[in-house]
């Protein structure tokens, strides 16, 4: 048996964003819909659990193997909203659009999504309301049903990046 055996970290050839601002979120069904983004959080990449791997032979350990098919997280939005975006929401729920992300170095993810949810937050005197929005990635061409994974554009390099 082979053990595994340390490797060392290389210094990352690319640059970070230094700024989260400013990061906007478009949606092909409604590009100018009336909500006005405070926080975006962009999907991640997740695997599913493991496949357990383990058999009567193992002796000390469970073994594990991952799966082979990745998702998208949930994209989150808390934005401030005009209320005639209920009239917009009614629209697209649920309808699949391609959604894109843009951010603040020019770069953008474009995948094809749909809006979950919309929940207003709590209205008080003297706070500004928001609402978020969760949008799921399908993965999926609405037209075609077949699949088709996000797509990442690089940007031009502006913007706040270090």
């Amino acid at each position: 048996m082979t053990a595994p055996t340390p490797a060392a970290r290389a210094t990352p050839s690319g640059r970070f964003l230094g700024d989260g601002y400013q990061t906007l979120v478009a949606l092909t069904a409604d590009t100018n819909i009336e909500f006005f983004e405070v926080t975006v959080t962009p999907p991640g990449i997740e695997m599913d659990d493991p496949n357990d791997t383990t058999t009567m032979h193992n002796v000390d350990w469970r073994t594990m193997s991952p799966r082979t098919l990745a998702k998208l997280t949930d994209t989150q939005i808390t934005a401030n909203y005009d209320p005639v975006v209920y009239n917009a929401i009614l629209a697209i729920i649920n309808v699949v659009t391609t959604v894109t992300i843009h951010f603040p170095d020019g770069s953008s993810l474009c995948f094809y999504g749909f809006v979950k949810s919309f929940q207003p937050g709590d209205r008080s005197e003297g706070n500004k309301p928001t609402c978020t929005v969760m949008i799921v990635a399908t993965n999926q061409d609405p037209l075609t049903c077949a699949e088709a994974g996000p797509v990442y554009t690089a940007g031009t390099g502006t913007g706040q990046t270090c």
